[in-house]
């Protein structure tokens, strides 16, 4: 019944705040309600987050997490249309800034930069920067990367990490884009890139659907801790209200931990394979205490 209070609540913020440029972007809930619709960014292959199944549905963590508020917001639209709306690494945070995305339902790190155009729910995943190399490269170390190509997906935070760690350690890194993680993933495979960087989480899930596994493997070091959250509007306090009730009340109840399980640990669409990636730690933390901070 929260929702219910919201709508009127957030027609009136909006009605009184007309003038001002960040009322702009705080009507989300009453442009649900009045289109009848929600739009949720969607992946086609971050694993286990957000992709296709064998039925061209899109199935995963966020995806659950996503519906669970739209079920919320169904108590004051029942007749609510989802709509999904794919997006990618490089486009994702300017159809959230311009409404054509209500809630990004994928893996988006939450981060100071982003936070000035874009708002997030309180952290639903952490996850730290590693390298997946090929296990017959000879590679152990991150300073045996020292003059080789790696590849990165296009619009994530990788590129900026990859720059940092070279310049750090004298690696002289060169770098090859990708449309997104899987095909950063063929770029591996085929040997055009030495490395592949990425969160560990997303290199673990595409480690687990190669077609050998065994045949890629970790380099040690990991370097950050990323916050992951579901991207919503900037500015929009009653519907980030809305998400994040939604979500802490998940966690409160246990549930978010099975829905976490059914995901990372069980076995998943479309061929069974299985993540063996249990809950951190540094997660635990964040579904005992809530927050969506993040360090500046």
């Amino acid at each position: 019944m929260l929702f219910r209070s919201f709508v009127p609540t957030v027609l009136l913020v909006a009605a009184s705040l007309a003038s001002s440029t960040d009322a702009l972007a705080a009507d989300t809930l009453a442009k649900i309600k009045s289109t009848g619709e929600i739009r949720l960014g969607v992946r086609d292959a971050s694993v286990p987050f957000s992709y296709l199944d064998q039925n061209q549905n899109y199935v995963g963590f966020s995806i659950d997490l996503c519906h669970k508020i739209v079920d919320k917001i169904k108590e004051a639209v029942p007749a609510l249309k989802v709509t999904n709306v794919p997006v990618t690494s490089a486009n994702r945070i300017a159809l959230v800034n311009n409404g054509n995305v209500d809630i990004e339902c994928a893996a988006t790190a939450n981060t100071p930069d982003r936070q000035q155009q874009v708002g997030f729910s309180v952290a639903t995943f952490v996850s730290h920067t590693r390298w997946l190399v090929r296990a017959d490269s000879g590679i152990k170390t991150d300073a045996d990367l020292k003059g080789k190509t790696v590849v990165y997906t296009q619009g994530s935070n990788a590129l900026g990490f990859a720059k940092e760690i070279s310049d750090k350690n004298n690696l002289d890194l060169k770098y090859i884009p990708a449309h997104d993680h899987g095909e950063s993933m063929l770029v591996l495979e085929s040997g055009r890139a030495a490395a592949f960087i990425e969160d560990d989480v997303l290199l673990a899930a595409k480690k687990a659907d190669a077609k050998d596994p065994k045949a890629y493997m970790f380099v040690p070091q990991s370097y950050n801790t990323l916050y992951y959250g579901l991207m919503i509007p900037k500015n929009d306090p009653a519907f980030k209200q809305v998400v994040d009730d939604t979500l802490k009340s998940l966690m409160a109840s246990g549930e978010f931990t099975k829905i976490y399980d059914k995901w990372f640990v069980g076995a998943i669409p479309p061929r069974g394979i299985k993540m063996d990636f249990p809950m951190s730690n540094d997660l635990k933390e964040r579904v005992k205490s809530p927050s969506d901070k993040v360090p500046s």
